[in-house]
């Protein structure tokens, strides 16, 4: 009976322990950006502090009403990038991937079947999911359409600021204790002179950037995070080939491509020749290029270090690097 009781005591005392340690570190386990979130890093260390525009995102057109419309990834679905064509009164709808599922054989009848008038198509990808994902519209043959209620509904605005020092509670607290050993594990890599680059083992990389502390506004700014799985090579021509086969299903409208570089390209790998091949040969926005400008021009969190995406600041640019493009087509179809 004594040593039931001690072991209960035992027992007792130790989940109070942990549920003590684990409390304390439970802030660690709320993540704003993506990439703290894979590589269980906490935002006090690499969430971004300068504040961003007040943006409120583009409305929805009609299919019937619009006179752009939008296919696109997760830099499209916000509607942020698009408030620049707005801004210049043209009316977008905008369509995720997702929903769309290509450009397929019979797209042209389908999208006057929807009611679209407009003249105007844009396609954007970003470069992870550009070659993979045009190799298989080139292959579809009737369209697959598939509406979402979400699609249609008004986008909140992205925040401007946020408090990094503001504890939210809301995690889980094993995650809040593996963030704070990751943390030990950064600090300790990070600190010797020859860091590079350490990958955390979950998907995402910790690099030192050239002249981090110019372009970044999070707390350890000599670092950022990038995703493991980014393809260090240049696409290959048969993106630029598959562009041009999609370009001929649609015939009589004025369409323009945007593939968006992935954030180790434009910080560590901005050599890639893609985007020059690809304007030469299609219509299409050298985003690179344009991101590059941003960079070297010691823009402030162009992608933050904590998201593979970019900031407000970032997507307002990408919008008038596309309405610039549209101003004029080189030709009408």
């Amino acid at each position: 009976m004594k040593y039931a009781r001690i072991f209960s005591i035992l027992v007792f005392a130790s989940m109070a322990l942990y549920g003590a340690i684990g409390l304390y570190f439970l802030p660690l386990a709320g993540f704003e950006g993506d990439q703290t979130r894979i590589g269980l890093l906490p935002e006090i260390l690499f969430g971004w502090t300068k504040p961003q525009p007040a943006v409120e995102p583009a409305p929805q057109a009609g299919w019937q009403d619009a006179d752009v419309l939008v296919i696109g990834d997760s830099f499209s679905d916000g509607r942020i990038w698009q408030t620049e064509l707005v801004h210049h009164g043209l009316r977008v709808h905008t369509e995720h991937w997702a929903n769309v599922r290509g450009i397929c054989e019979d797209f042209t009848p389908w999208l006057k079947d929807k009611g679209f008038k407009g003249k105007y198509i844009v396609l954007e990808a970003v470069e992870r999911n550009v070659e993979a994902g045009l190799a298989q519209y080139v292959r579809c043959k009737k369209m697959d359409f598939h509406h979402s209620v979400e699609a249609d509904k008004p986008k909140g605005p992205p925040p401007t600021v946020i408090d990094r020092h503001t504890p939210d509670y809301s995690g889980k607290i094993s995650i809040g204790l593996q963030t704070r050993l990751n943390q030990s594990r950064y600090e300790r890599l990070s600190a010797q002179p020859d860091f590079k680059s350490w990958d955390t083992g979950r998907g995402s990389i910790v690099a030192r950037v050239p002249g981090g502390c110019q372009l970044f506004s999070h707390a350890r700014c000599a670092d950022a995070l990038f995703l493991a799985s980014d393809n260090l090579a240049d696409l290959s021509q048969n993106v630029v080939n598959d562009m041009q086969i999609l370009d001929k299903r649609m015939a009589g409208f004025n369409t323009l491509w945007v593939v968006v570089p992935n954030k180790t390209t434009a910080y560590l790998h901005p050599e890639k020749h893609f985007w020059d091949e690809a304007g030469s040969r299609v219509h299409s926005v050298n985003l690179l290029k344009v991101v590059r400008q941003a960079i070297e021009a010691k823009t402030v969190d162009v992608y933050p270090a904590n998201n593979q995406h970019f900031s407000t600041s970032t997507y307002l640019i990408m919008g008038r690097a596309i309405y610039q493009a549209m101003q004029p087509y080189p030709q009408d179809k």
